[in-house]
């Protein structure tokens, strides 16, 4: 069987932690088994819709790497790929249900169903259709319709069928009495068809093996179960996700968090550290490992390691991810991510040397962004440093530590070991080392007695203006 999974999003808002983990889920799965994951519009619901909402879909999967095989850019067998461009496949679905005996014309108005609604607690009313029109006689049937009488068309659920069982990957055998389930309409009295009778029209015309989503679709399993039977097509593998929760516990919803994604790209934080992180709400490694590269996501998520437990977004452990994936990228690698980040009219220096800079900083990091919070350790306010150093060089015995390790510094090659060992044999030349010597000098070149490597510093800021912060405290050599 080649595996294809599917990521159908409605273009309500941008994406948000809990709606793209299920988009994570099917690339993974399609990608280990060497399959295809499809994208497919489901902008039917056209109140809802937001202007660009389809273009940052595409651009937050397209961010966190989920590219997709077939789609409504990418064209495939088995466009289109908006729903609001299938209309015509959907009418010749519901005209063979309805040939076959499966769905039928409903000419019930509003006021008749209404009156049919049944108390369902502290006056709450709930419609449950009665099946009036089912048994219609189709002559006129045929006749109310070409006199253009507005009516829906209904399915109709098979008369004692009892249950309808589903074998759900992750929640295992699932059973829905099938006397809770009314005649449901398939289309509307407009000729727009609802969301059930469209996902399995789509999904037996895009011959989609998996169906992997959030448990919010639970409750419409059951209608899309009888609508596959009732097409004769295979079922799908099923698998409900258990839902997302906010860090506040409450369910992310298009309100509450939908920026979600968006936001982490702003804040910098790297796409393969999100997609690992979506991996782990709810999911575990074999292994209990937490910190895996794409390709070992692709090789070990597995259906069956899935929890039933609701799951929470932890934004700490996210920033230990992010801080974990930097720690692996290479320096140039990383220095490149860093830089688009950098604010240039804080931190002119900054770019100069800017693969030095990240290396002294990188351990600092949990995303590309946080890269301007730990600059101004390297780069402190002018007007705050230049009297800092003045006052250093008041201190005679502060001042003859500076000259000595400007004096070596002249000399050195710029690159931190070797700055490091100049600086070293300028303190046995003037007979002060460890404490003595290391913090006069870090104090005037960040500020603090404690820091980073002044050989990493020393690199980071370059020679020309570690040399300057030097004549602030003791003058020109």
């Amino acid at each position: 069987m080649t595996v294809r999974t599917r990521f159908a999003p409605s273009p309500t808002g941008r994406l948000h932690l809990g709606n793209v983990r299920a988009a994570a889920f099917n690339w993974l799965l399609a990608r280990q088994h060497g399959g295809q994951f499809v994208l497919r519009i489901e902008d039917t619901d056209v109140e809802r819709n937001v202007e660009g909402g389809e273009a940052t879909i595409l651009e937050d999967l397209a961010w966190l790497g989920l590219d997709w095989d077939e789609g409504p850019d990418a064209g495939g067998p088995h466009a289109p790929y908006r729903q609001s461009e299938r209309d015509a496949i959907y009418a010749r679905a519901v005209e063979r249900l309805v040939a076959a005996g499966a769905a039928y014309p409903c000419f019930c108005s509003q006021e008749a169903l209404a009156e049919e609604a049944e108390e369902f607690g502290e006056g709450r009313t709930a419609l449950r259709y009665s099946g009036r029109c089912r048994g219609l006689a189709e002559t006129g049937v045929k006749a109310r319709a070409a006199a253009g009488e507005p009516h829906v068309i209904r399915f109709a659920v098979p008369e004692g069928a009892g249950h309808v069982s589903v074998k759900d990957e992750i929640f295992g055998d699932i059973s829905f009495p099938a006397s809770d389930i009314d005649d449901f309409v398939l289309r509307r009295t407009d000729g727009r068809v609802t969301y059930n009778f469209a996902v399995v029209v789509d999904d037996i015309d895009m011959e989609i093996s998996h169906v992997v989503r959030g448990v919010g679709h639970l409750s419409n399993t059951p209608k899309q179960i009888l609508l596959f039977d009732a097409f004769g097509a295979a079922r799908p593998i099923i698998a409900h996700l258990p839902t997302v929760l906010g860090p506040d516990g409450r369910k992310l919803s298009k309100r509450l968090g939908a920026a979600a994604v968006s936001q982490l790209r702003e804040q910098g934080y790297p796409p393969d550290a999100v997609l690992n992180y979506l991996s782990l709400l709810g999911w575990s490694h074999p292994e209990e490992k937490e910190i895996l590269a794409r390709d070992e996501l692709i090789a070990s998520v597995t259906l069956n390691r899935v929890g039933k437990r609701d799951t929470q977004v932890d934004l700490e452990k996210l920033r230990w991810v992010g801080a974990q994936h930097l720690a692996r990228e290479k320096l140039a690698e990383l220095a490149r991510h860093v830089a688009p980040f950098v604010d240039a009219e804080r931190f002119p220096r900054a770019l100069d040397h800017l693969e030095a800079v990240v290396d002294t900083l990188r351990t600092r990091l949990s995303t590309y962004g946080e890269v301007n919070e730990h600059l101004p350790l390297l780069f402190p306010p002018e007007e705050q440093a230049a009297p800092r150093r003045a006052a250093l060089g008041s201190d005679p015995a502060v001042r003859r530590v500076l000259e000595g390790v400007r004096a070596g510094l002249v000399r050195a090659e710029w690159e931190p070991v070797a700055l490091d060992q100049a600086i070293r044999a300028a303190g046995a030349e003037v007979g002060v080392k460890g404490a003595q010597l290391f913090h006069p000098v870090r104090a005037l070149l960040i500020g603090n007695e404690k820091g980073p490597d002044i050989g990493k510093v020393l690199a980071s800021i370059g020679r020309d203006e570690a040399f300057r912060r030097f004549e602030q405290a003791v003058g020109p050599s």
